[in-house]
């Protein structure tokens, strides 16, 4: 029985594609670990005299590091922490 090298059949390609793609949809799940506004309950108002420019969590100029999408220096959710 004569041997080739180098060929593989459909279903190893096929099956090669779909764990590829399943990697790649696994780690998109993973790398947004951070919470969506409703979950944060965020707002794009202050809460009294606390709000997002106030956070740790806040990344200037508008960003979170746990609520995803922009954020408002001027907004407030339920992870905020005060800079001590």
């Amino acid at each position: 029985m004569i041997e080739q090298q180098g060929r593989h059949s459909r279903r190893e390609i096929a099956a090669a594609i779909v764990a590829i793609l399943a990697t790649m949809l696994w780690r998109a799940a993973v790398a947004s670990d951070k919470m969506t506004k409703p979950q944060a309950a965020y707002q794009d108002t202050p809460n009294g005299i606390y709000s997002c420019g106030l956070c740790t969590l806040f990344v200037a100029p508008n960003a979170c590091k746990v609520v995803e999408g922009e954020i408002s220096k001027d907004g407030w959710c339920k992870a905020f922490a005060a800079v001590d």
